[in-house]
């Protein structure tokens, strides 16, 4: 008892998962979409007909005529199922998908159906056939019979053939694909017909074939095409169209997805405490969205009350100042009439002169005519220069709000910033990781940032990949210590402000050196002419310029010349271990060679070195990466990659790296064009040393070297170059030269 109710309740359940995205009903005869999405045969059509489209919504199962498909004789209960409404149908082709006019007789490219799914919200292509190209989901229309039954939707099953009121139909047909009484059976299968060979079956709503047929070829489907992920039949397989294609047989695919599905399923059902988790968690994330969303609100309107009262003190204090402003300009206009109404005919200043006028006493006379004469001078001044005492415009008064008006209506929400940019030119791997972004243009300030990195040339852990984190990173760069050497971080970067945290920018990808960063100075005692040579300060970067000898050998290119070999040595000796370094070289140098070799060597060599004929002379005596002798045993004493105008020559003497010739890499004897930095890396106990290319760390070429002493970094010139050191990402080191228990004295 307890299974069947469990039963009866998943299918009470999946409801939902039975209804039909257009009509919002159960399916009735619903057809597979090329998207594998579901929709009833009825639906299709009339949304087809929305659409201009005439005469291609065919029936795919291509139905025989029954008693029941009549209108006169059609059953009550399928006339009582509803259409699709016709706003749901405008609503849905007026949603973006446009309208399709019909295919015109005579077109000369077939037309193409397109049919908008409501599910996926896009066009689906149907092809030439529309409708009758689909299959029906018969599966579905099986379990949404058993829901029916399940939860008894609709009551009992009525005849189709009966005059209304129907009665309770207690068989099927499948031939004629209809429910009849006992009477109406007996009525439409009469003895002495072919009819009357139908054999009945119980009564259901739903009449399926008793296969999947071929919409195409009417046959039964036996393969399924993984190319085109469709059910084919035999007529199919030979078909052009799925040429090429790989097939296999029915019963491989059903095997095949039913696996995948019962192991979904059974993974699904073996954590459901899992999924009640997380159901918990979502149920929590919606309440805290509640409350959260009521807060924000209660934020913004606390915030725009603010900036109300804000806008009611300062509109109270300026009708404050035009109140003042007003009031002083009518007490001075006021004292301006009252002045003006006393120079009128018969008033109290112009009477008062008049009556002074009069007086006859001179001494008398001049006395109070004095006073009166300042004061009827000023009115007359007044009157001759008459002016009002304050100006009737407020113009100084109006507001310029333009500005406000504008941070006012673009007053929005605050955004977290945008992904940011990394700088790829500025963005490098070394001794440390040295990354650098930018935020985009328009994107929002941020207050710190978090960069996120791992490695990728390890093994895959079980679950979502972990990053290790740089927490509030200040400034738009940061420097990654420690990194492990021959290995490939991807990296990261997001920012964060008040709004929270943005879009990540996308991955960037570094390779590490394949050995520790040898860090070192150049030294120019050994074999340098400071007359051709210029060391720079820091002792990173060092130019030769060329001299009389190779102007000489440009005019007596016939008669021979003599040319200077110079050469600079790293104040660093290595003695055990491997060690790698990087330099650029100024691609317009004429000859400079790169490498490594012995230091007693390289003193004994190059210390007073006279000059030599040729711009061909090998300083290292054929023993670079163009060594002529090839088949000496003992391992020469210098290894030197050559460069030159802005190529670098691979010499035949030299071994290239494993997987770095033929197709995958250069082949001895030829040239490559230089890379922006070269990088050499020194394996002592094996003997060789690496030339590659420090950017993306391709190899260049191998060549084995002399170990049995300390072996310096060198460099050779030939007329005009230049070469810089590398940088150290991080602070520079304090100038050491023991390396490997090794010390050279400074």
């Amino acid at each position: 008892m307890g299974a069947k109710g469990n039963g009866l309740t998943s299918m009470k359940n999946m409801e939902k998962e039975l209804l039909c995205p257009v009509c919002q009903e159960m399916y009735k005869q619903p057809l597979v979409l090329p998207c594998t999405h579901n929709v009833c045969q009825s639906c299709a059509r009339e949304v087809l007909g929305q659409q201009g489209y005439i005469g291609h919504g065919g029936d795919p199962s291509s139905e025989p005529t029954s008693p029941a498909s009549t209108p006169s004789t059609r059953s009550p209960r399928l006339s009582r199922r509803t259409l699709p409404k016709p706003d749901r149908l405008d609503r849905l082709l007026k949603s973006g998908f446009g309208t399709y006019p019909g295919r015109k007789r005579g077109a000369l490219h077939p037309q193409v159906i397109m049919f908008p799914c409501p599910a996926c919200q896009g066009d689906v292509e149907l092809g030439e056939r529309g409708l009758a190209g689909l299959f029906r989901n018969l599966t579905l229309e099986r379990v949404v019979e058993r829901y029916r039954q399940s939860v008894s939707v609709g009551g009992a099953i009525l005849c189709q053939l009966c005059k209304p009121p129907p009665l309770e139909a207690t068989k099927g047909c499948t031939e004629c694909r209809a429910t009849f009484c006992n009477e109406c059976f007996k009525l439409f299968h009469p003895w002495g017909t072919q009819k009357a060979q139908h054999e009945p079956t119980l009564p259901t709503l739903s009449f399926r074939p008793k296969g999947l047929m071929c919409p195409d070829h009417k046959e039964e489907v036996t393969h399924y095409c993984k190319t085109c992920q469709r059910l084919v039949c035999q007529l199919c397989r030979v078909r052009r169209t799925h040429s090429g294609h790989k097939i296999t047989p029915v019963l491989s695919a059903y095997q095949a997805l039913k696996d995948k599905l019962t192991k979904s399923l059974t993974y699904i059902l073996g954590n459901q405490d899992t999924v009640q988790t997380q159901i918990c968690e979502l149920e929590e994330a919606v309440r805290h969205t509640e409350v959260s969303g009521q807060q924000a609100k209660e934020e913004v309107s606390q915030l725009v009350r603010g900036l109300g009262a804000v806008l009611e003190e300062k509109r109270a204090s300026l009708l404050q100042a035009i109140e003042e402003c007003q009031q002083e300009r009518l007490a001075r206009l006021s004292a301006q009439i009252r002045e003006h109404r006393s120079l009128l005919d018969g008033s109290g200043l112009v009477g008062y002169a008049q009556e002074v006028l009069k007086e006859t006493d001179q001494p008398c006379f001049v006395q109070a005519a004095k006073q009166l004469h300042n004061r009827i001078a000023r009115a007359t001044e007044a009157l001759q220069t008459f002016r009002p005492a304050a100006s009737s415009s407020f113009r100084h008064c109006q507001l310029d709000v333009g500005r406000e008006m504008k941070l006012l209506t673009e007053l929005n929400f605050l955004r977290a910033p945008e992904a940011p940019v990394i700088d790829t030119q500025r963005t490098f791997a070394y001794d440390q990781i040295f990354l650098c972004w930018r935020l985009p243009p328009h994107s929002p300030p941020a207050w710190h940032y978090t960069v996120e990195f791992r490695r990728t040339d390890v093994p895959a852990q079980p679950g979502p990949a972990r990053w290790q984190r740089r927490e509030e990173v200040r400034g738009t760069s940061a420097l990654l210590e420690n990194p492990d050497t021959g290995s490939v971080y991807v990296l990261r970067v997001r920012g964060c402000n008040k709004a929270g945290y943005g879009e990540y920018s996308e991955d960037v990808h570094l390779h590490t050196p394949p050995a520790p960063v040898l860090h070192f100075f150049l030294d120019g005692r050994w074999g340098a002419s400071r007359e051709r040579l210029a060391i720079s300060k820091d002792q990173r970067a060092v130019r030769s310029v060329p001299g009389l000898p190779l102007l000489l050998a440009a005019d007596r290119l016939l008669t021979g010349c003599h040319l200077s070999v110079d050469v600079v040595l790293g104040d660093v000796a290595v003695t055990q271990g491997r060690s790698y370094w990087a330099c650029a070289v100024d691609p317009a140098s004429y000859l400079v060679k790169v490498g490594v070799g012995l230091e007693s060597k390289l003193q004994e060599s190059f210390q007073g070195a006279p000059d030599v004929i040729s711009p061909r002379y090998d300083p290292d005596s054929g023993h670079d990466s163009g060594a002529e002798d090839a088949t000496v045993e003992a391992s020469p004493p210098f290894a030197f990659l050559t460069i030159g105008m802005g190529k670098i020559l691979l010499g035949s003497g030299a071994s290239s790296n494993t997987g770095l010739t033929g197709r995958d890499g250069p082949t001895a004897g030829c040239t490559v064009p230089l890379p922006p930095r070269l990088g050499i890396c020194l394996d002592y106990e094996r003997g060789r040393v690496s030339f590659l290319d420090a950017v993306s760390f391709r190899g260049l070429l191998e060549c084995p070297l002399d170990c049995s002493g300390p072996v310096c970094p060198a460099f050779c010139f030939i007329g005009g170059g230049a070469v810089q050191l590398q940088e150290p990402v991080g602070t520079k080191p304090e100038r050491k030269v023991t390396i490997g228990g090794f010390a050279k004295l400074d």
